[in-house]
C-alpha cells in the first residue's frame, strides 16, 4: 500500500536524525535535520504548515501550524520532551480532523530510542 511505504521512509529518515544526533536538542533542530533527510529521499512535506480553524462560516487563522505536512497526507508533530503526555495526542487528533488529513504521527526526539517516543495514529 502506497500509505505504507510513505509511512516507512518517513520513519528511516526520523530514524537517521535520532540516530546522529540523539535526544536533548530542541525540537526545531530535529525538524530542520528531518526536513533535509526528507529532501535527500525526495519526500515533498511543507515545514509549519498554517492551519486556519474553521468555526461555523469563518475561517480564522489562529496560528496552528503543522510542524511537518508530508506529501499532504501525512501529518509529523515532533516534540523533544521528557515524556509524550495526552495533550500532545489531542493536538494531533485536533490537527488531523482540522485538516481532514486521516493520518499521523507523533515523535518524541528525546527518548533513548524513537521507537519508544512514537504513536502512530488513523481517523
Amino acid at each position: 500500500m502506497k500509505e505504507d511505504k510513505l509511512v516507512k521512509d518517513v520513519l528511516n529518515a526520523a530514524i537517521e536524525v535520532h540516530r546522529a544526533l540523539g535526544p536533548g536538542l530542541l525540537e526545531s533542530s530535529y525538524e530542520q535535520c528531518l526536513a533535509h533527510e526528507l529532501r535527500l529521499r525526495e519526500i515533498n512535506f511543507k515545514i509549519q504548515h498554517p492551519l486556519p480553524l474553521q468555526y461555523k462560516d469563518v475561517k480564522l487563522d489562529c496560528g496552528y501550524r503543522i510542524d511537518i505536512l508530508v506529501e499532504d497526507r501525512l501529518i509529523l508533530e515532533l516534540k523533544s520532551v521528557e515524556e509524550l503526555n495526552k495533550l500532545h495526542t489531542a493536538q494531533v487528533l485536533t490537527y488531523m480532523k482540522l485538516s481532514n488529513i486521516s493520518q499521523g504521527l507523533l515523535m518524541n526526539f528525546n527518548s533513548k530510542l524513537l521507537k519508544d517516543g512514537l504513536k502512530s495514529f488513523v481517523l
